[in-house]
């Protein structure tokens, strides 16, 4: 049968729509209807998925969680990855409990091309995740949708699947909990010790006491950047000195793994890039915080644990230096543009001076030279350009699109920067997951520079239009 013949005999007969008894119909104006539809879209083989593949008017979408999209291996695939030039639209989406849902999950749909006038082909792994997908296209409209599972491209070695570089820096909530259960699974075979740890602002009871993943240690972000003590406050990267004594008290040693898990995931990149600035080898991130390990359906625990110090760290400290940008490098960096660019990642606000992003903060405006380079679109602990729904990292396609239309070029040194470290953390992360190595933090950020007076400050909106 031709690609042809089967869409016509797809849309003809083998697309049902079942509409549930209840009262309503879909909504015009987007919102996600209460109607319920269960959609069953036609199953196709791998040669159709082939032939897709070469085909505008087709759309291929992974409906897995992100991490399988990213690259780890899920639901008994025999290799990890996505198809190429497949989008994503996670199935775990739909589930997600905020109040801009619909909002998030319209704009994927228009950022990835999901549009009703294309033959959509929904893959998943799990027999779930397509079905789900499907039911939410077709309360919008749309009828050409088909399933795959792509268990069976994974089986075929002659059939490409794409990874990010990197993806293992971003770990499964299931993968975390067979790491707690003793096992040692994908890409942590013949590592030594493991911890898992919970990153937050403050004390305990503030988030770590009401629920953590279980065994985690919990680590006040005031310990790796304590406030001044003098006005203006801030939040400045502690001295080596400091963080030495940190890193022994809290028992982290140059060869461990560590997990850094947290309700904030900004708290949790942060702790993790300074772990990694210290010397820590192997430093990973549960993608999508602890809310991905209650979306997985475990448990937290209240109970607390307590980190065992040591005596010896095992090596210098810092042991990875570059991973921060220090004022005098930055200071350099900005004189020599063929090489480097200092990436604001801030709100568009911040970035032209309309607002400081802080209530503890009053100056306004950019770092002259800093080309703006996307975080939330509104608060300065948001990060929508960042971030899918359920708060794992987005596409980096589309990141790397929108640093493109910037004039980013990641061939030079990008140094990311925002407040005084928080955002660019999490972003620092996912550069380092796509593969890109020529990356470091400026970690004062605007906060410290601001807070010197002979340092140039720029306001009003840059030669480079609005985004």
């Amino acid at each position: 049968m031709t690609l042809k013949q089967l869409l016509s005999a797809c849309i003809l007969g083998a697309f049902v729509v079942i509409l549930s008894t209840q009262p309503g119909s879909a909504s015009s104006a987007g919102k996600i209807s209460t109607e319920e539809k269960s959609v069953a879209p036609a199953g196709v083989e791998t040669a159709r998925v082939v032939e897709a593949r070469q085909d505008s008017s087709w759309v291929i979408v992974d409906t897995r969680l992100n991490d399988a999209f990213n690259g780890w291996i899920m639901d008994g695939a025999a290799r990890g990855g996505r198809i190429p030039g497949s989008v994503d639209f996670s199935a775990n989406w739909l589930s997600v409990d905020v109040k801009n849902r619909d909002t998030l999950l319209n704009e994927a749909l228009e950022n990835k091309g999901i549009t009703p006038d294309k033959h959509v082909l929904l893959y998943d792994a799990n027999g779930k995740d397509a079905k789900a997908v499907g039911e939410f296209l077709a309360n919008r409209g749309f009828s050409r949708l088909y399933r795959y599972d792509i268990k069976k491209w994974a089986a075929d070695k002659t059939l490409p699947l794409e990874r990010y570089e990197n993806y293992q820096l971003l770990v499964p909530a299931f993968i975390v909990k067979e790491i707690l259960d003793g096992k040692r699974p994908e890409s942590f075979q013949g590592r030594g010790r493991i911890k898992v740890v919970e990153a937050s602002w403050g004390e305990e009871k503030n988030s770590y006491a009401k629920g953590h993943v279980p065994g985690a240690f919990h680590i006040n972000t005031d310990r790796i950047e304590p406030p001044t003590s003098t006005k203006p406050v801030m939040w400045m990267l502690a001295d080596d000195r400091t963080l030495a004594d940190f890193a022994l008290e809290f028992g982290f040693q140059k060869s461990d793994t560590v997990i850094v898990t947290g309700t904030e995931p900004l708290a949790a990149f942060r702790v993790a890039t300074v772990l990694r600035y210290i010397g820590v080898d192997d430093v990973r991130v549960l993608n999508g915080g602890t809310r991905a390990w209650t979306s997985a359906g475990y448990s937290l625990e209240t109970e607390r644990s307590a980190p065992v110090p040591v005596d010896h760290f095992g090596g210098m400290i810092p042991g990875n230096p570059d991973v921060m940008d220090t004022m005098d490098e930055t200071r350099a960096g900005l004189k020599k543009t063929d090489k480097f660019t200092l990436v604001d990642n801030r709100t568009w606000k911040e970035h032209i001076g309309e607002v400081s992003g802080y209530d503890y903060h009053d100056k306004r405006g950019r770092i002259p030279g800093a080309v703006f380079g996307y975080a939330g679109k509104e608060s300065a602990y948001a990060m929508e350009y960042y971030r899918n729904p359920d708060q794992t990292m987005r596409n980096a396609a589309e990141f790397l699109a929108l640093w493109k239309n910037r004039g980013i070029d990641t061939n030079k040194h990008l140094s990311f920067m925002c407040g005084s470290g928080w955002r660019v953390a999490e972003i620092y992360y996912y550069a380092d997951v796509v593969g890109l190595n020529n990356i470091g933090i400026f970690s004062d950020g605007w906060i410290g520079w601001s807070n010197i007076a002979s340092n140039p400050v720029e306001t009003g909106v840059p030669s480079s239009p609005a985004p």
